[in-house]
């Protein structure tokens, strides 16, 4: 009997030695072992040892995501915008007025150029023409129609087949570890809601984004809201933290981003005490996905870059960090 004793006791400090630590480096099996990955696995860890000095209780495990080139992809443009522009082209025939209206007049001819010129205040313009008019429900049941059947024209993919796979583990590591992953994004909430729980786990009630006025309304005795065309909150950069505090009431211990429209979150995330984890997504990677920061149109990361290893941020090499890049193979 002693000996049997003995023989488990060796057995479980065997297990726990080196099984364990195994299991939690094939916990993200599309990242390349390195620094980035450990210190991912080493943060976890220390939040959720019970015993130890960093322990996080789990309600207060919140980790915040990006969406756009932080989740999936946003080159050359962001997803949301080549929807708005099909669905232009889907309402022109009732705006005969658009043929000769910047910047619809662009998106009807595909002039990318004009439309990049116009910067903000044209995708602006464009999200709140063809974005409203319509319930929630008759929205959301727009974008899936159009996710079901539209063409990345860059990438020749299904939008949802553009998904990073290793933040889709990254995902699911954390809330394999209790933590609760919300979605903080630029981009429209109900457009990100018709899709996140099928395509990242994550409900429609964990998804922050920016939204127009939403009114209560009855029509013909029924009740509903309509959606109308204007701007009532956009959640980005400085709007990010707002946005979180707002909708949770508790403030992240980790964020991950990729530009410097999530400076603000990360930089709010991880200013208090005890453990905190910031980490930025790398866009280096031409031959798999593509290139760009200091200079870009979209997803600009700059002040990003300067200040990230003075404030303890990670930055992730898509070329270096990752083994692939998207949940699905190509074409």
């Amino acid at each position: 009997m002693r000996t049997a004793r003995l023989f488990v006791l060796v057995a479980f400090t065997w297990a726990v030695l080196f099984i364990r630590p195994a299991l939690a480096l094939d916990a993200l099996p599309s990242w390349n072992d390195g620094a980035a990955k450990q210190a991912i696995i080493a943060f976890v860890a220390r939040v959720t040892a019970q015993d130890g000095p960093e322990f996080v209780k789990p309600e207060d495990r919140i980790a915040v995501f990006d969406n756009d080139g932080t989740l999936w992809t946003e080159w050359p443009a962001y997803s949301q915008l080549f929807f708005a522009l099909d669905r232009v082209k889907a309402l022109a025939p009732k705006h005969p007025e658009w043929r000769k209206e910047q910047p619809f007049k662009a998106a009807l001819e595909n002039d990318f150029k004009t439309l990049a010129a116009g910067g903000e205040k044209t995708a602006l313009r464009l999200v709140t023409a063809t974005h409203a008019g319509n319930t929630p429900q008759e929205f959301q049941a727009t974008v899936a129609q159009w996710l079901a059947t539209a063409i990345h024209p860059y990438f020749k993919r299904r939008y949802d087949d553009l998904v990073y796979q290793p933040m889709l583990e990254l995902l699911s590591y954390l809330r394999a570890n209790g933590f609760k992953t919300y979605i903080v994004s630029g981009g429209g909430a109900e457009f990100i809601r018709t899709f996140a729980e099928r395509v990242y786990g994550v409900p429609p009630e964990m998804v922050i984004g920016s939204t127009i006025v939403t009114k209560f309304v009855v029509k013909d005795g029924e009740p509903m809201l309509l959606r109308e065309p204007k701007i009532n909150f956009i959640d980005d950069k400085a709007g990010k933290p707002v946005g979180i505090n707002e909708y949770l009431g508790r403030r992240p211990i980790a964020a991950f981003g990729n530009s410097d429209g999530d400076f603000e979150m990360l930089q709010w995330t991880t200013a208090c005490k005890g453990a905190r984890f910031g980490l930025i997504v790398h866009h280096d990677d031409a031959e798999r996905e593509a290139a760009y920061d200091r200079k870009s149109s979209v997803g600009r990361l700059d002040r990003g870059l300067n200040e990230a290893q003075a404030r303890g941020w990670m930055v992730v090499s898509m070329k270096n960090d990752w083994k692939t890049i998207f949940s699905k193979p190509g074409p």
